[in-house]
């Protein structure tokens, strides 16, 4: 925890009511976005008992699975789900786009927007993920990029283990959305208790942040209360259930238990069996409504935050990663793998190393309260600039090269050495090489810097493109200039050891990625 949230959860206690510890929002948010409460059943391996779902406040859509533990039950749920999740997905597969690639020589083309999912908390991320796994292998011939609902959601009586073919491609699906909830900055699949502590810092611990009701109770404590009482009553379950998947213990002793035997007590008779349905599907509704309202509560109120600089340049990724897999599975490429090998799992923590550094960087140049944080640390200071020569320009070299300088006076601790590169966030294609540094006796630090790039190429910059007298500046050792990726071996060329091929092995037998029969833990 950096030392400005650890101050800003100090005042949130001392005031009663979470503390902004952001100015702009760092998430993109969909005019349209799908919203997924999961309930999985209790002492059972992700084994899915209801869901909320539904792209509007007022249109939720309540599945259950009145028999956990009945496998052919919990793909019919699956295949329930697909019903709302693939229509969903392919409504933004429409329009395209033409963006220009190698430098505008060519053209590739992607979806003008992509789809995002909202869950309540990390856990039910979790839930997905696990979900899409045990489902997507369940794979035949008759799978598509588009689904067409049929009233029909009996399994298909091809293969070993029969589903619908909506199930294995919404696991597929769901894998992908789980994985680029991994993505730092991307807004694919987003944990709404994550969302909301990104920009809000509360009186409670992280682990109590978790809560969506007692977060909500925090940052919009009702009239006349404080978020500690907001939160205190949130926290008891006949108030405000759990946002899931957990259920509540003394819910599942009390009331979903005897639902659930009465239910299988009915078998025989389909009066009897309807009305048991009927019953455990309210008590169901009524434990996830709440959560519901909740989560379309919190996306109001991140609305009500303005998008930083750079949300949209993420938000691009996300599309871009969006009609890729689009495009594989119109391609009739397979599902992911269980596991990756050396070399995939290299890459993907060198793909995710890149990615939280440059997230890191966009958010403090879109934010000057997560900027603070870095000022903190010394990584950034900000000053004015008292002296500027605009025109100077180095012959030293083989040819003229415009290089301006400036003075710049600050009172905050100056950490940065002669030599090293400072940035600008107004300017992020300027660089700053510091010339000088002097302690002054009264406080002050001037800094000489000579800037280069982001001036053109000519001998004269433009107006704007140099810092003038009297602006005050915020310089920072932070760079969002873009990082090369690593060099990584083929999979042929990797040692045994790590994955390769077996030493003297000429041509090995393919591995299969995924079992087809694998259950749902």
């Amino acid at each position: 925890m950096s030392t400005l949230r650890a101050l800003a959860k100090a005042q949130a206690l001392a005031a009663g009511v979470a503390q902004p510890v952001a100015t702009v929002r760092h998430l993109h948010l969909s005019p349209r976005p799908l919203v997924l409460v999961p309930l999985a059943m209790a002492g059972e391996a992700n084994a899915p008992l209801a869901t909320m779902v539904g792209a509007a406040p007022d249109r939720p859509r309540l599945l259950v699975v009145p028999q956990p533990r009945n496998r052919d039950q919990r793909y019919r749920f699956a295949a329930e789900l697909a019903e709302e999740v693939l229509p969903y997905l392919d409504s933004f597969r429409d329009a395209t786009e033409a963006v220009p690639v190698d430098r505008g020589r060519d053209v590739r083309h992607r979806y003008v927007d992509a789809p995002q999912l909202l869950v309540p908390n990390p856990a039910a991320i979790t839930f997905l993920r696990l979900f899409g796994r045990s489902t997507r292998f369940r794979s035949d011939n008759s799978s598509s990029a588009r689904l067409t609902p049929r009233p029909d959601l009996e399994p298909s009586p091809d293969g070993d283990h029969p589903v619908h073919p909506s199930v294995p491609l919404l696991g597929r699906w769901l894998t992908f959305f789980a994985e680029r909830a991994e993505q730092p900055g991307s807004a694919a699949l987003v944990a709404l208790t994550e969302a909301l502590t990104l920009h809000w810092a509360t009186g409670q611990s992280a682990v109590e942040d978790l809560h969506l009701p007692a977060l909500l109770g925090w940052i919009d404590p009702p009239p006349g209360s404080t978020g500690a009482a907001a939160a205190a009553r949130a926290e008891d379950p006949t108030v405000c259930p759990p946002a899931g998947p957990a259920t509540d213990p003394d819910f599942d002793n009390r009331h979903l238990a005897p639902a659930i035997a009465g239910y299988a007590a009915a078998a025989d008779d389909p009066v009897a069996r309807a009305g048991a349905y009927a019953e455990l599907a309210g008590l169901l509704r009524d434990q996830l409504l709440p959560t519901w309202e909740l989560m379309w509560r919190g996306v109001g109120l991140l609305r009500a935050l303005p998008p930083g600089a750079r949300v949209a340049g993420r938000w691009e990724g996300d599309r871009d990663a969006f009609t890729g897999y689009a495009e594989h599975v119109d391609a009739g490429g397979g599902p992911q793998p269980r596991r990756d090998g050396a070399v995939a799992a290299a890459v993907r923590l060198h793909r995710l190393e890149r990615a939280a550094a440059s997230y890191a960087v966009q958010r403090a140049y879109d934010d000057p309260l997560v900027m603070a944080e870095h000022r903190l640390t010394g990584e950034a200071f900000v000053g004015e600039v008292t002296l500027a020569d605009p025109a100077r320009v180095d012959d030293s070299g083989r040819r003229p090269v415009l290089r301006p300088r400036i003075q710049v006076v600050t009172t905050e601790p100056v950490l940065v050495s002669v030599g090293a590169t400072l940035h600008h966030p107004a300017r992020p294609g300027q660089r700053a090489k510091v010339v000088f540094v002097t302690p002054g006796a009264d406080g002050k630090t001037e800094v000489v810097l000579e800037l280069s790039g982001g001036m053109g190429r000519g001998l004269t910059a433009p107006p704007g493109s140099v810092p003038e007298v009297g602006e005050q500046l915020c310089l920072t050792t932070l760079s969002d200039a873009f990082l090369p990726a690593g060099a990584f071996p083929a999979t042929e060329e990797t040692p045994w050891t790590h994955g390769g091929p077996p030493a003297g092995a000429v041509d090995a037998a393919p591995v299969a990625d995924g079992d087809p029969a694998e259950e749902w833990a």
